[in-house]
């Protein structure tokens, strides 16, 4: 997540220049045809291209919208696993106890237990943000797109759950990694570790129960960012926006013809080339910015930072515990301002 108080102007140029150079070439051949080889038939009225634009224009916006819909959902349910993580914690701490235990234990060997459970919530948070970050067919995967994730160590590779190790047993770690959605089972093994505790009274039922109820709350978070990675954005809503923008934009240069084409004023006619780029270039742009937002766990400039978010997380429910060996919070990567 890009984290300045705006884009630099020439970063959105490199970023569109692509399409700049496009806009160009489409451009400048009709003016091209009807000054040097008097295809004036080529200059279409206006009116029928504004309706398109028009039409265009209103399929943007809600494309537009149901994508930040998405970005904000990703947002919102990453800040319920912050809230939830805090109050897990304080639980995890509060309520494991020899209260109701049949076999008091020493209260070092309680907090071990409740460390033991905390770092298995980091590992869960790890785990869930590398299958986040898995690539999707639907997603961007440009040469200088996958160069960013790399410098950001946002691309994903299997290696990436060898970091769990640290937050595991090597029983834990060994049973983890056979599975394949990781966070799912760790989560498991989170209910195996409460349902012994209350075997042993060190949680009492009504204890019990409001931890499995966490449970059950990280597993509907756990759900809900994963419909939003595995559902894309319906393919047919972003097809036809993409086509219709098109067909708007290689006749705009047609429309704008008879605009600027006054016989007082012939060499006028070339301020269709630096109009109908500019009006492209709107246009494009908000198709990017829909298009770029869709997908709020691909680890680019408009995603949701989960990377840092868990860091924050782990770095706040370990200082719960009062634990000072703790690693430093994420910053903005480079010169980017780039939140991952």
């Amino acid at each position: 997540m890009y984290i300045g108080k705006r884009f630099p102007f020439l970063g959105v140029i490199r970023w569109s220049r692509k399409y700049i150079l496009i806009f160009f070439l489409i451009d400048i051949i009709p003016i091209t045809l009807y000054r040097f080889f008097d295809l004036h038939w080529l200059a279409i009225p206006w009116q029928p291209i504004a309706l398109i634009g028009i039409g265009v224009s209103f399929y943007l916006g809600f494309k537009n919208n149901s994508s930040y819909d998405r970005l904000w959902e990703a947002r919102k349910i990453w800040g319920g696993i912050v809230n939830a993580s805090r109050t897990f914690t304080i639980m995890t701490r509060d309520f494991i106890t020899n209260d109701f235990a049949k076999e008091k234990v020493e209260e070092s060997v309680l907090q071990e237990t409740r460390k033991k459970i905390v770092h298995r919530h980091v590992a869960w948070l790890k785990a869930l943000t590398y299958q986040l970050r898995m690539p999707k067919p639907w997603e961007h995967d440009s040469a200088e797109e996958i160069n960013l994730r790399k410098m950001a160590n946002l691309h994903h590779e299997d290696d990436h759950f060898k970091n769990l190790k640290e937050y595991l047993t090597p029983e834990e770690f060994e049973y983890v990694m056979t599975k394949g959605n990781k966070a799912s089972h760790i989560l498991s093994l989170q209910s195996k570790d409460f349902k012994k505790l209350k075997l042993k009274g060190q949680i009492e039922d009504f204890r019990h129960m409001e931890l499995a109820n966490m449970l059950k709350e990280f597993y509907t978070l756990q759900g809900k960012s994963e419909r939003i990675k595995n559902f894309p954005f319906p393919r047919q809503y972003a097809t036809v926006n993409f086509i219709f923008v098109w067909i708007f934009l290689i006749l705009l240069p047609f429309g704008m013809l008879n605009i600027f084409s006054d016989a007082a004023h012939s060499h006028s006619s070339w301020l269709v080339v630096p109009f109908a780029m500019l009006v492209s270039w709107v246009f494009i742009l908000m198709e990017m910015i829909g298009d770029y937002s869709e997908n709020p766990f691909e680890g680019l400039y408009n995603d949701i930072p989960i990377s840092s978010m868990a860091r924050s997380i782990e770095i706040d429910i370990r200082q719960m515990l009062d634990e000072t060996e703790l690693p430093e919070p994420l910053g903005p990567i480079g010169q980017f301002n780039l939140m991952v």
